[in-house]
């Protein structure tokens, strides 16, 4: 049988393509459909709290279950280790552990990681002040 011979168009031309444009249009649309997807993600949150019940103690720090919303963007269901509250880390961040018994939503995160600073009392920097204007006088 002979073959048909190709014809090579100059270098670096590239040919007609059906799908160049969609496969932009198509990725655009998942990334703004995200926000409407929040309402889903807290009705499956709320049927975990209900299908877990008292198990939530036992199963802190957990990871629930795992889906890949599109190629690139990964969204995880999990049990906070502090709080205790099903997360996903879409809506609450996720602070994984290396041993995935301990994962903690964002919010309880920054408070282990930065604990509130001491509030002075008004009565402790009045004295302070006051000692600083009898110096000052002097």
């Amino acid at each position: 049988m002979a073959r048909a011979t190709k014809n090579v168009g100059p270098a670096g031309a590239k040919g007609f393509r059906l799908f160049d444009g969609a496969e932009t249009r198509a990725s655009e649309t998942e990334e703004d459909e995200l926000p409407k997807d929040e309402a889903g993600r807290s009705k499956i949150k709320q049927q975990y709290i209900d299908l877990l019940g008292i198990r939530m103690r036992k199963l802190k720090g957990r990871v629930l279950n795992r889906e890949r919303i599109n190629k690139t963007l990964e969204g995880v269901y999990f049990v906070c280790g502090r709080c205790e509250r099903v997360c996903h880390n879409l809506d609450d961040g996720l602070v994984e552990d290396e041993e995935n018994k301990n994962n903690l939503c964002k919010d309880c995160h920054t408070a282990l990681t930065n604990p509130p600073k001491a509030v002075k009392s008004a009565k402790s920097s009045h004295r302070k002040t006051a000692k600083k204007a009898t110096a000052k006088k002097k």
